[in-house]
């Protein structure tokens, strides 16, 4: 039965694929504590165990899926990278070349000390860094070198054993440390400066643990009862501006919706806001009724992207004033994350702002801000391979940097304009591009498929590897994730004079953990560690696969200790 079910993968290696697949995503789902190790790392595992079976998937099948996850994940980040290049995200930015710098230093340092390969030490800064884009483009890095098809296969097995046994290590070290010890070395209550922080951006403490889901907007009406008397300026200031009041009926007649005018019993009023504000408008008003047949305002919720020059690095509580009475900020997206609406935040370009509101005041609210998202489920297939095939056109050339040939390799070129191409998308949001589903489905698939592809031809390798190294590559990979984040922790916090969250909130962005991200704002008790996070993330998530094939080239010119 066994035999059976070995030569079935064999002679169908796409079967192999997709259980790969499958349990992989299975055991990345499991969490430890707060460690989990995520679908790609889980499929990693799962792909060297089966890959012990000598199972193999054609190059064209991992070369073709890398190259759509490399451009996915450029022409995601793109908006955001461009947008941060301003004085504040370049300030931000120092975190993520100190990444870069000590990383390279270090795992050139130990592929020097332990005597690694070059794909020994790609793997290493991989797994080490916790990103796994790493991987794809140093394993093309070693494809183009003038050495045997065995030892370059050899390599690459070695790139994706390293990064298997440094990722989980490394990932364990920095959401431990973000979380955990770097608030006791900054001597800090971490969540009592998050409030602090939140509070002093103008949040209310009712606001802290709604900030990251939109929140759901609705309308009620209302029968005038012990309200009466009251102006609609008066009302408005009384419920802090978080309701619209978007009707007015007096004896069956609509009323001309103005700041002066005094309501009177019986007057029925139409209310649109958050569900929880709402609630108390009847204790200034007065009962609410059911009826509304007579009340026939249309409303609706838009997306609107931010390319208004006037609002970059505006707070959102300028943006608030501008936007028309009626029009409420329902969320914001930055780089798919849900910021915290806090009226001090500094707005970015590219972010994705949802309004709701009438349908006559949308119009005048998204010529203010920007340009309207355009909605659709159809993907642009013409302008995503036109993307990838010019990234590989421009991934075929070689420059010599001091005296080292480099060149990106179709994974840096598909990067490259994977940036341009997201970049012209957020400003032209009305075009059709690539949906936000569609895209995320291109990264994750492309990735986890070429991470099988890549563990199943490794397979047989991997053993051979742990038992050369031992425990040598874990320790060395929780050095490499460290000892950058400590330096980022001294400059931000010495330097740069962050708020201990915003810094914590950085160091995980710089790092591209996710994971980290996800303890850190555990321990902060709300979103504000999103505020640096952001920005480190959008930097590093481009800078750091463009070293796969500078680690694999510098390691190749390292003298023999």
């Amino acid at each position: 039965m066994l035999a059976a079910a070995v030569s079935l993968l064999q002679q169908h290696p796409e079967i192999a694929l997709f259980l790969v697949l499958a349990l992989g995503y299975a055991l990345g789902q499991i969490r430890f504590g707060p460690i989990q190790l995520g679908g790609i790392c889980g499929t990693l595992i799962v792909a060297l165990v089966v890959g012990q079976l000598d199972i193999h998937l054609s190059d064209g099948v991992k070369n073709t899926f890398f190259m759509l996850f490399i451009f996915a994940l450029g022409y995601a980040g793109g908006p955001q990278f461009f947008a941060n290049l301003d004085a504040k995200g370049l300030r931000m930015g120092l975190l993520c070349v100190v990444e870069v710098v000590v990383v390279l230093a270090l795992v050139l340092a130990a592929a020097w000390w332990l005597a690694l390969d070059q794909g020994t030490a790609a793997g290493l800064m991989a797994g080490a860094a916790t990103e796994s884009a790493v991987v794809g483009t140093a394993t093309d890095a070693l494809s183009k070198l003038p050495l045997p098809g065995d030892a370059i296969r050899q390599l690459q097995a070695n790139v994706v054993t390293a990064y298997s046994i440094t990722y989980v290590f490394g990932l364990i070290a920095i959401v431990v440390a973000t979380s955990q010890v770097f608030p006791l070395l900054l001597r800090v209550d971490l969540r009592a400066e998050a409030d602090r922080l939140w509070q002093n951006m103008g949040g209310g403490a009712e606001d802290a643990g709604a900030a990251s889901a939109t929140p759901e907007m609705v309308g009620r009406v209302y029968e005038v009862v012990h309200g009466h008397g009251r102006t609609l300026q008066t009302l408005a200031e009384l419920l802090r501006g978080q309701v619209a009041i978007e009707r007015v009926l007096r004896q069956g007649r609509a009323l001309d919706v103005v700041p002066g005018l005094r309501l009177q019993a019986g007057d029925q009023v139409l209310a649109i806001g958050r569900r929880e504000v709402l609630v108390g408008v009847a204790e200034l008003l007065g009962r609410e009724f059911a009826d509304t047949a007579a009340f026939d305002a249309v409303v609706e919720t838009t997306e609107v992207v931010l390319t208004r020059r006037a609002y970059f690095g505006a707070t959102l509580q300028a943006l608030r004033a501008a936007l028309p009475p009626k029009v409420q900020l329902l969320g914001l997206l930055r780089h798919g994350h849900a910021m915290p609406l806090l009226p001090d935040m500094a707005l970015r370009q590219g972010d994705v702002l949802k309004l709701y509101g009438p349908v006559a005041d949308m119009q005048q609210a998204t010529a203010l801000a920007g340009q309207r998202v355009r909605i659709s489920s159809r993907t642009n297939l013409s302008y995503a391979s036109a993307g990838i095939l010019l990234g590989v056109f421009i991934g075929g050339f070689s420059v010599s940097l001091g005296g080292i040939p480099f060149s990106l390799g179709t994974g840096g070129g598909a990067l490259l304009t994977g940036l341009a191409f997201g970049w012209y998308q957020a400003k032209h949001p009305q075009r059709l591009g690539i949906p936000p589903d569609a895209l995320a489905l291109m990264k994750d698939l492309g990735l986890a498929t070429f991470i099988a592809c890549v563990g199943l031809a490794s397979g047989p390798q991997a053993l051979s590897l742990i038992r050369e190294f031992g425990v040598a590559l874990p320790l060395v990979g929780v050095a490499v994730a460290l000892v950058p984040a400590c330096m980022s922790l001294f400059i931000g916090h010495r330097l740069l004079k962050l708020d201990a969250p915003v810094l914590l909130g950085a160091i995980a962005g710089q790092q591209c953990s996710t994971p980290a991200l996800s303890a850190v704002q555990n321990a902060a008790g709300n979103t504000t560690p999103l505020l640096g996070y952001t920005i480190t993330y959008a930097i590093s998530n481009v800078v750091l696969p463009l070293m796969g094939p500078l680690i694999v080239a510098l390691a190749g010119m390292l003298p023999p200790r």
